[in-house]
């Protein structure tokens, strides 16, 4: 590994369900920064319907050098306009219900 190379732990968390359709990976111990890119290894890639999965896996984490951080942190800007077309519905229990 190079020194812009790490192998860490990470901790996937996976939930496929009616409440949550969700896929978190955490590398233990290294904080990220912008441009970073993480790569979980072994990891499951499908679930049941209704199942949740925590496990620990191994990832690699490869460091941006200073140009692709300083792009990321350029272009994310711009990005975050993505996020104004998201739109958000109160939690209703009853209405996922089935009838």
């Amino acid at each position: 590994m190079s020194a812009r190379t790490l192998s860490v732990r990470c901790d996937v968390d996976i939930e496929q369900t009616r409440h949550s359709f969700h896929a978190h990976a955490v590398p233990d111990g290294v904080a990220l920064r912008p441009g970073d890119a993480v790569l979980v290894h072994d990891v499951p890639t499908r679930i049941a319907f209704g199942q949740r999965l925590s496990c620990e896996c191994r990832a690699t984490v490869r460091r941006a050098g200073p140009l692709a951080r300083f792009w990321t942190r350029a272009t994310s800007i711009f990005s975050l306009t993505t996020l104004y077309e998201v739109g958000f519905e109160p939690h209703d229990p009853a209405a996922l219900e089935a009838p």
